[in-house]
């Protein structure tokens, strides 16, 4: 068992390797030529990339290699230092990421904004393709995108060779490729691209360019090549190849591991394995290495179940190179370009730019994208990260401020965070009320900050001295009036302690001056409803308007402590309830009005379940208990003498409560239940398995919802398990 374990990882990885091999030759000499790098660059990472990266780094399945996203800024620093000091830069990039992974901040590179990345990718697209156009064309790419841009009409209108034709046919099989019979597709694309394209050149006997490799592969010499000045510029170009191969290959390992379903990517050890990569890809003659999406993505979809596909495909480029190096130059260059162009195009994805739009971050992608054709990849990135975050500091202390009247009355609403930054608009605002007014400031804010309170306090005061009445209505945290009284609230953690208004008390939420006028009171609570509460429920009741379908018939006491749907988290056409004092069903069908409320919830509106819930410290249940005065109460009562002499004992979560009136309203919970099994209705339902009678025990003082579980004969907490007869 021992031996058959790899074996059968290497029944999936081996065919995998295959595959991402052959996708991987092509795409490493064609990022080679677009980084200006020598062709045998792109191979070495390969090599390098397959068999460190993925023998070391944390993702089972990604595949490291050259990519597509360091082609411009490799192509700079080429252009700068040479290719002998870039390969130092790599080496030194890839020491950097090493301490990187070592200091576990890898996952810092996460909050890197996502407009970023694919502007950042959309901006190397468009570069690569004003580039690689030249070549197709006949020409050669210019130094720059802007250069790139200019020289491209007469680049156009120019004499086109063999070159642009050998160009067009790698495009056109590309395009071609993916809407051939399944069979025929089995044959990686960009593979079957090139080698068309290089059997139609060889065969009509093109002259043109073609790939260059020195005479001898093996013959590997240190490359690496201190510069002799401008230290500045190296260092820079150390720390940008390192955050950006960084930021690459971790958001490729993210992405792979939502491709699959084996074990997560540590990304600390995965910047490890890519530095290491790098510093003997640097020290070898190659290019810089990542984590690549295109190839990962080839590995997953191929069958890989482990890091052995990676570290294999590694292997046979080696062997590819070594073996077939006359094949590799017969490659023409102008395939490469046609190659890249297609890959180049793809990387501007117009999904990424609908997802960016749709959470408001287009600026963001748009400037990124422009900043690196126009400049370069280091200045568009950081142009893009400076604005996510001027948007995120705008969104965060956004405050919505608007005034509106009531007849001679003025309202103003302040939602939001409420900072130093909203102060002038704020004052705009206040300023446009009139003196003497009666001004109802409503604050729906999530932080207020001592510049806005201050703001807010000295308006008020000048108001009311000049005859105005303002009153404030904090709507959750009372950020104003803890200010006032002198306790300023300082950090958000502070104000989430705070009861929500909709689960809060009128006591607990309206003016001090409102308490004791109960009808201003209702009328409060009916207009908070109707500024905060309606526009969210309007869809919702509207559906609601020609009859109700409630699954759940609620029987409960009048206690206004008891709130049925708050303690069970419902809504509007959720619960057809019935209250009265005790939660009681009159044995023998004694009460008409109960009665009626049964037979429509069960014969016509046909609910699914009847709760019975009682509560502790109910009225009712200790005025049983200690004898009724004469009256009204005490008739009403008698319906419940039946609780009082019931046999046996109720617990609450196996323990007996201490008070009468607590044991007396658990057994009455369960009398009710019986009584409700008398109507022939509930039980034909109940005994056809279309109703299920539950009780129910709410503690008030512990704000805990009990079941009854009729296994242990127990009230048990809501979320325990609880066992229904008949299951």
């Amino acid at each position: 068992m021992v031996i058959m374990r790899p074996l059968a990882v290497l029944r999936h990885d081996l065919p995998a390797s295959l595959v991402v091999f052959l996708v991987a030759v092509p795409l490493s000499l064609g990022i080679a030529l677009a980084s200006g790098a020598p062709v045998a660059a792109g191979l070495v990472a390969a090599v390098v990339g397959g068999v460190v990266a993925g023998a070391l780094g944390g993702s089972a399945l990604q595949v490291s290699g050259p990519a597509a996203g360091l082609t411009v800024v490799m192509y700079e620093t080429i252009q700068t230092f040479g290719w002998a000091v870039t390969c130092a830069i790599t080496v030194l990039a890839g020491a950097c990421q090493i301490l990187l992974g070592l200091s576990r901040i890898a996952r810092a590179a996460l909050a890197i904004s996502p407009a970023i990345v694919h502007g950042m990718l959309a901006g190397i697209g468009v570069t690569i393709v004003l580039g690689q156009l030249h070549v197709i064309l006949g020409g050669k790419a210019q130094s720059s995108a802007v250069e790139n841009v200019a020289e491209l009409p007469a680049q156009i209108v120019a004499h086109h060779d063999s070159a642009t034709i050998v160009g067009l046919i790698t495009i056109a099989l590309l395009l071609l490729w993916p809407r051939l019979p399944q069979a025929v597709r089995k044959v990686p694309g960009p593979l079957a691209a090139i080698a068309l394209a290089t059997v139609v050149s060889v065969v009509s006997g093109m002259t043109l360019p073609r790939v260059e490799l020195p005479g001898d592969l093996l013959n590997i010499h240190l490359v690496p090549q201190l510069p002799d000045g401008g230290w500045g510029g190296f260092a820079l170009a150390v720390v940008t190849i390192a955050l950006i191969a960084s930021v690459e290959s971790l958001l490729s390992a993210v992405a792979v591991d939502r491709m699959h379903t084996g074990p997560r990517a540590n990304l600390d050890r995965e910047l490890v394995g890519q530095g290491t990569a790098n510093m003997l890809s640097g020290a070898l003659g190659g290019l810089p290495v990542t984590g690549v999406i295109v190839r990962s993505s080839t590995n997953v979809t191929a069958g890989a179940k482990s890091r052995v596909s990676a570290v294999l495909h590694g292997v046979w480029v080696l062997l590819f190179v070594v073996l077939l190096a006359g094949l590799i130059q017969s490659i023409p260059l102008a395939a490469l370009a046609g190659l890249l162009v297609h890959v180049g195009a793809k990387l501007v994805n117009p999904g990424h730019m609908k997802t960016v739009l749709a959470h408001g971050d287009l600026p963001v992608y748009l400037l990124t994208l422009t900043g690196v054709v126009v400049f370069d990849l280091l200045t568009g990135v950081l142009a893009g990260i400076g604005l996510a975050v001027v948007l995120m500091l705008r969104r965060t202390a956004w405050s919505g401020i608007h005034i509106e009247r009531e007849g001679d009355d003025w309202r103003v609403v302040v939602e939001g965070v409420l900072t130093f930054l909203s102060v002038p608009r704020l004052s705009k605002v206040l300023g446009t009320v009139p003196d003497g007014a009666t001004v109802r400031l409503e604050l729906v804010v999530d932080y207020l900050d001592h510049a806005a309170f201050e703001s807010l306090h000295t308006w008020q005061q000048a108001h009311e001295r000049a005859g105005g009445t303002v009153e404030v209505d904090e709507v959750g945290h009372p950020w104003f009036g803890e200010g006032k009284a002198g306790r300023p609230t300082r950090s958000r953690i502070a104000a989430s302690q705070a009861v929500p208004r909709w689960l809060a008390p009128w006591s607990e939420w309206q003016a001090a001056e409102a308490v004791d006028i109960p009808a201003q009171q209702t009328r409060r609570g009916a207009t908070e409803f109707h500024r905060r509460a309606a526009p969210l429920l309007r869809d919702t009741l509207s559906g609601l308007a020609d009859g109700q379908r409630p699954r759940t018939l609620f029987i409960t006491c009048g206690d206004s402590r008891i709130v049925p749907n708050l303690i069970t988290t419902s809504g509007p056409g959720d619960l057809f309830t019935i209250r009265n004092i005790g939660n009681l069903v009159p044995p023998g069908q004694a009460d008409p009005s109960m009665n009626a409320s049964v037979e429509y919830a069960v014969g016509v509106l046909g609910v699914e379940e009847i709760v019975v819930c009682g509560h502790s410290s109910c009225g009712a249940m200790a005025a049983l208990a200690d004898g009724p005065p004469p009256g009204p109460l005490s008739t009403w009562l008698r319906h419940a003498e039946p609780s009082a002499h019931r046999l046996g004992s109720a617990t609450l979560d196996g323990a007996v409560p201490a008070r009468e009136g607590d044991r007396l309203a658990l057994h009455n919970v369960l009398q009710q239940l019986d009584h409700l099994r008398e109507y022939p209705a509930v039980a034909a339902a109940e005994s056809a398995g279309k109703l299920q009678l539950t009780g129910m025990y709410f503690h008030v003082g512990d704000a805990q919802v009990y079941m009854f579980d009729a296994a242990e004969r127990t009230f048990r907490p809501a979320g325990a398990p609880v066992v229904v007869p008949g299951t």
